[in-house]
């Protein structure tokens, strides 16, 4: 067994029992019986040779996936789907530094108010027009109309007031100054062409694949000869959205797909040397946050998500629902951004959350549901763990597994207690998503005047160090008043077929940008 590292880190391999699954889902698939539904009609597709495909599985569900790039993408499926159809103003490398996508750069004034955002001046989209900053302007002015949807992703802008000044120059003013602006154009700034209305299809883009096929179990892009960026080495690609994580391990080693995305460790753990199969590795990629609403009882009571804190073992979680593949976690959001705090690793200490919850009048225990859902390797084992360790200072759990293609739209910042997920988020991306009090997914209801007050002073903060400082104090305070607890950051494991390159590195969106995949075995 081949392990390929990005941003590594040396963890062992714990033993474990593979998960039973099937593939079915894939066989008999081709893209012959799916309906050409998205890009250009005379963008038909030419027949290609099996080594020109790279047959990709990602997570996600056919049943729930959009061609809207600016509302809510559900699944890691459908931000990929974009991903290889649009091009955003930027892009997080590999090292988590922002880096030019459309926008070859962005510098603020003196006030950090307004911000000159130059566009690369070849990107043409799949109708042949070229890409201007009023495309772009209009983009990011349709991701602000449906701020409900996407959590409020461009909210700190004030679009109203910014103008595109050139066919390359866009005018970008901020409500209030922010330094962070490149990162903030990270998300899902896709652009499109200026006037688009109708997105029942995926209007089109510029950039490095065009969609061929999609809606489909099988979705069927082909390569942009007019994208401005390095050509892709696969003239096609195809994308099935498997919501089952072992399904998708499963694709591979029967040799159904080239790359499988987030598969779980025990399916790492069982596979058999000789295959040739490498294991893609992004060390401390993913969080499975537990959620405690600061706004509903029992939670509202910091005494009592202290005490939950500190119930944790923490070393049990990482080798049971990760088989060991990442680090402990320290209740520390996003533990990857560089501004994150150094600070004494939080053990397993019952006695102090058995004083807490008595202090909090629960020293008779209480009844409360924990959802969670099979959507990623190890979500369900580490409910049902977490309500063992629970148990242990009276809190009686009922864990309540959800279907995995719904979970984020049913229970994702709604219920009060649960398994979320985070994928490699930079810190103010998570401000902005899920810690303002009028976000629509502020998933922990944290309302903090004091502490939003103190980020609004870092975010206008010009000195990197200095407000890095600040980020670390606002990190600091938020694992020890609010309402996430952070038992383990696991690596994202990828499975790549022999003969498999150009695996994206970095995690969260970073590693969306499969367009420079290769086989060349």
């Amino acid at each position: 067994m081949r392990y390929r590292n990005h941003l590594s880190r040396s963890t062992p391999l714990r033993a474990a029992t593979a998960l039973a699954a099937s593939v079915a889902v894939l066989a008999g698939c081709s893209t012959s019986d799916q309906q050409n539904s998205a890009g250009d009609p005379n963008n038909a597709r030419h027949d290609v040779s099996a080594s020109d495909v790279f047959r990709y599985v990602t997570p996600g569900s056919s049943a729930v996936s959009t061609n809207d790039p600016h509302g809510l993408l559900p699944a890691e499926s459908d931000v990929v789907r974009m991903a290889l159809t649009y091009d955003p103003l930027t892009v997080p490398g590999a090292d988590g530094q922002t880096q030019p996508r459309l926008a070859e750069s962005w510098e603020p004034d003196e006030t950090l108010t307004e911000w000159t955002i130059t566009l690369r001046d070849d990107a043409l989209f799949s109708d042949g027009s070229t890409v201007t900053a009023a495309d772009a302007l209009f983009s990011l002015r349709r991701m602000g109309e449906k701020s409900a949807e996407n959590s409020g992703r461009v909210e700190r802008f004030d679009l109203d007031a910014s103008e595109a000044t050139s066919d390359t120059t866009l005018l970008l003013r901020t409500k209030e100054p922010y330094a962070e602006v490149g990162q903030a154009l990270e998300g899902s700034t896709f652009v499109v062409p200026e006037g688009s209305t109708d997105f029942t299809e995926l209007v089109p883009g510029s950039g490095p694949f065009r969609p061929v096929f999609v809606g489909g179990q099988v979705e069927v892009f082909e390569r942009n000869t007019e994208w401005w960026g390095p050509v892709p080495p696969m003239a096609t690609i195809e994308m099935r959205a498997i919501p089952d994580p072992q399904a998708r391990a499963d694709a591979v080693t029967s040799g159904q797909a080239d790359l499988a995305a987030g598969v779980p460790a025990s399916a790492v753990v069982t596979l058999d040397e000789s295959s040739g199969i490498e294991v893609v590795r992004h060390a401390g990629a993913t969080l499975y946050p537990l959620v405690m609403r600061t706004d509903t009882t029992p939670f509202d009571d910091n005494r009592v998500r202290e005490a939950v804190r500190n119930a944790l073992d923490r070393e049990q979680l990482l080798d049971v629902a990760f088989l060991g593949q990442g680090q402990l976690g320290n209740d520390v959001i996003s533990p990857q951004d560089p501004a994150a705090p150094d600070l004494p690793q939080r053990t397993r200490d019952l006695d102090r959350a058995r004083e807490l919850m008595a202090e909090a009048g629960l020293a008779d225990g209480v009844d409360v549901t924990l959802n969670s859902t099979t959507a990623y390797p190890g979500m369900d084992s580490a409910a049902t763990l977490i309500a063992q360790q629970l148990a242990d200072i009276g809190i009686r759990v009922n864990v309540e597994l959800s279907p995995p293609d719904t979970y984020f739209q049913d229970v994702y910042a709604q219920r009060p207690f649960y398994i979320s997920y985070l994928g490699g988020i930079p810190f103010l991306d998570i401000t902005q998503v899920a810690l303002r009090p009028d976000s629509p997914t502020n998933e922990t209801a944290w309302s903090n005047p004091a502490w939003s007050a103190k980020l609004a002073e870092t975010v206008a903060e010009p000195d990197d160090a200095t407000r890095d400082r600040g980020i670390g104090e606002l990190m600091t305070t938020l694992r020890d008043e609010g309402g996430y607890a952070i038992w383990a950051a696991s690596d994202r494991l990828d499975l790549a077929a022999p003969g498999v390159t150009g695996v994206p590195e970095g995690i969260g969106f970073a590693s969306a940008f499969i367009d420079q995949v290769d086989l060349q075995g």
